[in-house]
């Protein structure tokens, strides 16, 4: 499932973006190339909710690396007002999934845009064998 949703993510951002702007599921800091996207599950959360279905919390964070050396903070402001509205609704697997919990922080170097994807799931059990046939013999004395 988080990895549907990273994927889903990332179709979202290439549509506002466009395709100069790479998008990484893996960290590795020296084969980034500006402008570009960082998108990781930070954080998952699973409560029970009746039976055998659960509400999980899944929060990510996009980090955004600028392009523009002297106006970083002007360009991941923009970038963020842009991830508020790309991000807001996202599709999974067929099904529309609305973000919750939207902030974003900005340094000196990067963008971290925070977002959690809430859904249920129920969770299939291993089907139960099919008992087989019985029989049944009785006989009465005298």
């Amino acid at each position: 499932m988080i990895n549907a949703i990273i994927e889903s993510i990332s179709i979202s951002l290439n549509a506002e973006f466009g395709d100069r702007y790479k998008i990484h599921r893996e960290a590795n800091r020296q084969d980034l190339e500006e402008p570009c996207f960082f998108i990781q599950c930070i954080n998952l959360a699973e409560k029970l909710f009746f039976w055998k279905r659960y509400y999980r919390q899944n929060q990510f964070c996009i980090q955004y690396f600028p392009e523009d050396e002297f106006h970083k903070n002007q360009e991941c402001c923009a970038v963020a007002e842009r991830l508020f509205s790309c991000l807001e609704y996202i599709d999974v697997g067929g099904d529309t999934v609305m973000a919750t919990d939207m902030r974003y922080e900005a340094d000196e170097e990067i963008l971290r845009f925070f977002v959690n994807y809430d859904l249920f799931v129920y969770k299939v059990g291993e089907p139960v064998p099919v008992m087989g046939e019985a029989s049944e013999e009785i006989s009465v004395k005298g």
